[in-house]
């Protein structure tokens, strides 16, 4: 199997919407991945179950609204039998060690990170991106609607840029303060 790029970018799609998509979209462009996997889950462990339409009729809605051949949608999480982010990322590594995975998401999910379970793991596995949704300038990004990325290596090379890569205390501190001070902008190479 050929080595990918790929954008992982996981939820409870319920529903999927047009942000989903549009993330997906600037994520294969700006990062010049070769395929963005929605990994849709059975249950988000911090939603109520009585909240969730079934996983076979939110695969359907994430395949219809996904419309895009690098786009896939798939029950990994489910088929693996996990329940956690950092369960699936790890076990997605140990399955696909040639793929170059990075984790994506809105910023308005950034804010609620310290709440899931082990996120710090997340953080330390893989590169992040995350972005402001189309429309929204979340304040968790100082209204930029650019990608940032970050990990915990000290530098990262996707799409031919070299990324500062700053670690769990900067997705820390974005959470706590709901935006990007100025140390942090700096280390990331914004301009606010």
């Amino acid at each position: 199997m050929a080595s990918l790029k790929i954008g992982l970018l996981g939820g409870s799609f319920n529903p999927p919407h047009d942000g989903h998509r549009h993330i997906s979209l600037l994520a294969l462009k700006q990062l010049q991945l070769d395929q963005v996997w929605w990994l849709v889950s059975p249950q988000n462990p911090l939603k109520a179950m009585a909240e969730m339409a079934p996983l076979e009729q939110r695969l359907a809605l994430a395949r219809a609204m996904a419309r895009h051949p690098r786009i896939r949608v798939n029950d990994l999480e489910s088929r693996l039998g996990t329940r956690y982010t950092a369960d699936t990322l790890a076990l997605m590594r140990l399955r696909w060690p040639a793929h170059a995975f990075v984790w994506l998401m809105g910023a308005d999910n950034l804010v609620q990170m310290p709440r899931w379970h082990r996120w710090r793991e997340i953080v330390e596995m893989m590169p992040m991106a995350v972005f402001n949704r189309s429309g929204e300038s979340h304040r968790a990004l100082a209204g930029h609607d650019v990608f940032v990325v970050v990990g915990v290596h000290e530098h990262q090379t996707l799409a031919g840029r070299e990324l500062a890569c700053v670690g769990a205390r900067l997705v820390q501190r974005i959470a706590v303060q709901h935006h990007l001070g100025a140390e942090a902008a700096r280390a990331l190479h914004l301009h606010t």
